[in-house]
């Protein structure tokens, strides 16, 4: 108990929306969103989005925040608390954040790369066809800028809750929305003229994006696109990766959830909407519909320089502008999936969190190596079962993304529906004297719904459902 009493918490309601908003706006909001959002027909991916956000979203991000503050504990030992039988959940959320993190750290090492460009004036060069490739290929750049990222972000780690989590949140979070707006609003006053005599705006582009297409829309569509909304969602909010468990336990026991929890899910939604804004009318402006196929690195790292290059002088601007976001996202999220291994090995081994920090510093450093040198020395090609060709990086993903976090939130499902009942949660969230606005919704959601969707998610993901 004693370690409990003295368990750091976030200093006030703001410090912790922000650190959970920054948390789960990273690399998927920003190259995923808008490309799902171009393929499954703009508007209707829109609305689906936002009515699971809503429901699906908002049940388990409760849950998994008031099983932090109720247990003051991070996801290795929080669900062996709740349950002793139920430890091993724990240790499942606790090994998705340890395999995220060495491979998200490469990835930061890239944007490192880019932003570099960028800021020194070679953003043409960048644009240039095999930039990217001859780049992550190379034997030292990814390994030395994969210990620039990681330097950044274990530094905040390591200064805690408080002078490291929270208040660089408090800067990097306002800066980061800032930027966006900014660069979605002047993506929507571009205009171009191709080779052929074609003009194209980013209103034009901006209407693909939010308008619903129906044209195409079968029974198997719809189901493709509440799949799709659903994946992203479950992905985007970082539940089932123990980080909100995590952060949830640094939370006070006064403070106001449901409202924290609303405001978590507004901001969320709308640097992923914006996003959308930023991207998809650039994209489609300089590049037609062809170029609004390109989704994750390939839409970051090839696409988008090959638009900031046709805007002329001002796209080195803007892409210096455009990839300093990206930066903040990804070292805010990388700090979050960071702190969750972090502080599940002070509370499980009782360690300083100077001595954990420098544990899982480590881990991250060796892994994102043998990352690195995935796409030279140790290259090999493998097909998962979703038909992907995989390198050691979309390995790790596949079973971090794919397999283990749907398990953890189906298991969280269980554990929270049905064996402890929706009630554990519940009481948690209106200790404080807060109403929970939503609470049959959430029972309904916690018991039936959620599992039932994320089983089907898991299928699909695994390829064992192929009818939709």
């Amino acid at each position: 108990m004693k370690r409990e009493k003295n368990r750091n918490s976030f200093s006030g309601s703001i410090g912790f929306v922000l650190t959970a908003a920054g948390s789960a706006v990273g690399l998927g909001n920003i190259w995923r969103f808008p490309y799902l959002a171009a393929k499954d027909g703009g508007g209707l991916f829109l609305v689906i989005y936002l009515i699971l956000a809503l429901t699906f979203g908002f049940t388990l991000l409760t849950t998994e925040i008031a099983i932090g503050r109720k247990t003051k504990q991070s996801p290795l030992t929080a669900y062996a608390k709740l349950n002793s039988k139920w430890g091993f959940l724990g240790v499942i959320a606790c090994l998705v954040p340890v395999i995220i993190m060495p491979y998200y750290c490469v990835i930061g090492g890239w944007v490192v790369k880019y932003f570099l460009a960028y800021l020194t004036g070679n953003g043409a060069a960048a644009a240039e066809d095999g930039y990217f490739t001859g780049f992550i290929t190379g034997e030292w750049q990814p390994i030395a800028l994969l210990f620039v990222f990681l330097l950044m972000v274990a530094f905040i780690v390591f200064r805690g809750i408080n002078k490291g989590i929270e208040s660089s949140s408090k800067i990097l979070m306002p800066l980061l929305l800032l930027l966006v707006v900014g660069i979605a609003f002047f993506s929507l006053t571009i205009h171009y003229e191709d080779e052929t005599g074609v003009a194209r705006t980013g209103m034009q582009g901006f209407l693909i994006y939010v308008v619903p297409d129906f044209s195409e829309m079968t029974v198997k569509g719809f189901f493709t696109v509440l799949l799709d909304a659903m994946g992203q969602l479950f992905f985007s909010l970082s539940v089932a990766m123990g980080i909100m468990v995590a952060y949830g336990s640094y939370v006070k026991d006064d403070a106001n959830l449901v409202r924290s929890i609303n405001q978590i899910e507004i901001f969320d939604t709308a640097v992923a909407f914006l996003a959308g804004v930023m991207i998809i009318p650039a994209v489609y402006t300089f590049m037609g519909r062809e170029g609004m196929a390109a989704s994750g690195p390939s839409l970051m790292f090839v696409s988008l320089p090959k638009v900031f290059a046709s805007m002329g002088k001002i796209g080195n601007l803007v892409g210096c502008l455009f990839f300093a976001m990206v930066l903040f996202a990804a070292i805010t999220s990388a700090v979050s999936v960071m702190e969750a291994v972090v502080s599940s090995f002070m509370d499980k081994f009782h360690m300083t969190r100077t001595k954990a920090a420098t544990v899982e510093t480590i881990i991250a450093i060796v892994g994102g190596v043998i990352v690195c040198l995935g796409y030279n020395k140790l290259y090999f090609e493998l097909k998962l079962p979703n038909g992907a060709i995989a390198q050691i990086l979309d390995i790790m993903d596949y079973i971090s993304n794919n397999l283990l976090m749907p398990l953890v939130a189906i298991g969280t499902c269980v554990l929270i529906g049905w064996i402890l009942k929706p009630k554990a949660v519940i009481d948690e969230v209106e200790k404080s004297g807060s109403r929970f606005g939503r609470k049959r919704l959430y029972v309904v959601m916690i018991q039936y719904i959620a599992p039932i969707l994320l089983v089907i998610l898991l299928l699909k993901s695994v390829e064992i459902l192929t009818i939709i």
